[in-house]
């Protein structure tokens, strides 16, 4: 029987309390090679992320560390590496709109095979059964996401090789592969990253049996098949939200462009995206009401017989119950009050 240690507990609660990561305004070059593209949707709009817990979070962090000591392995081995941009003093990165991403480095020179090419570096850790698979079949089958990562890097720095250095964290092997340019890869996926970034509705799922084994273990499975609401409001969540090709997200509402800092908590006005819920949508005069049951209740900022949507998803049912019912509505009003679960 595994005997709790508080010591253990408590650094992992430390871990995850730390971890105050501000959401990504982009989607990523990391998460374009993916395989749903509801779930790279879901993911560009904070939709379902996966909670971690400490010790996954610790784990994610071990990839991060492993960057800077393969780079000195690498130069030791007689490789040129900037893994910072000379001129900007940054990471090697790219930005195309809402499309973006960082990669570990730039070798110069120095790989055995082309000694005076560049080459985009890419860094990976794996466990022993991934490690294992990526020796038997190499990246591009065994890992297409970090295959496609690769591609995005190439054609973005314009660079027609990639050196992908993998090290398995179980018995710290490494295994080096070199990637060819492939252009026709690139500009699929940059369409589809625009595609998916600039889809004011869900795109399909990759399946829509949730027991298909990605559906599985997939964190957004439950809001995707039908199981729960989306619970998140904020403007990635919205109807008024739009994405431009030139990366703003406009607001119908306010007739802006809203920056990431303020997307974050959104606002009152709030329309839940028709998408994530599981009523009919009815518009009325410019206004959006959802038919829950037999009643039609208003979504917006709160006034009398008017619903923000965390009382929505709070409590449905309760917001429906209170249309027409006069004392609780003054009550309401006068006293700030909101529904809850």
């Amino acid at each position: 029987m595994k005997v709790p240690n508080p010591l253990v507990d408590a650094i992992y609660a430390g871990i995850k309390k730390a971890n105050k990561e501000f959401p990504r305004s982009h989607l990523g070059a990391s998460s374009i090679g993916g395989s749903c593209d509801l779930k790279i949707w879901f993911d560009f709009r904070w939709i379902a992320k996966e909670d971690f817990d400490g010790r996954m979070l610790r784990l994610f962090k071990r990839g991060l560390n492993e960057e800077l000591p393969l780079v000195g392995d690498l130069r030791r081995a007689g490789l040129k590496v900037d893994d910072i941009n000379p001129i900007t003093k940054k990471q090697f990165s790219f930005k195309d709109g809402f499309f973006a991403g960082s990669c570990d480095g730039i070798v110069t020179s120095g790989v055995p095979e082309a000694p005076e090419k560049k080459h985009v570096l890419e860094i990976k850790t794996h466990s022993l059964k991934s490690f294992t698979n990526l020796e038997k079949n190499g990246v591009q089958k065994s890992n297409p996401q970090h295959y496609s990562q690769m591609q995005v890097y190439m054609g973005m720095f314009d660079i027609n090789r990639a050196l992908y250095v993998s090290v398995c964290k179980d018995n710290d092997r490494i295994y080096i592969e070199r990637v060819r340019f492939d252009k026709a890869l690139f500009d699929s996926l940059c369409t589809r990253a625009h595609r998916i970034i600039s889809s004011d509705r869900m795109p399909e799922p990759l399946s829509s049996d949730p027991t298909w084994f990605e559906c599985k273990f997939c964190s957004a499975s439950d809001v995707c098949h039908g199981k729960s609401m989306a619970k998140e409001v904020h403007c990635r969540t919205c109807s008024h939200i739009t994405f431009t090709p030139q990366g703003e997200a406009n607001c119908a509402h306010w007739e802006s462009d809203v920056p990431t800092e303020a997307q974050v908590n959104g606002c009152d006005a709030h329309i839940l995206h028709p998408d994530l819920v599981p009523w009919p949508m009815v518009i009325d005069d410019g206004k959006v009401s959802w038919k829950i049951g037999e009643t039609l209740v208003r979504n917006g900022e709160p006034e009398a017989n008017v619903f923000t949507s965390k009382e929505l998803i709070a409590n449905s049912k309760a917001c429906a119950g209170m249309i027409g019912d006069t004392f609780a509505q003054e009550a309401r009003m006068e006293l700030g009050a909101r529904i809850g679960a």
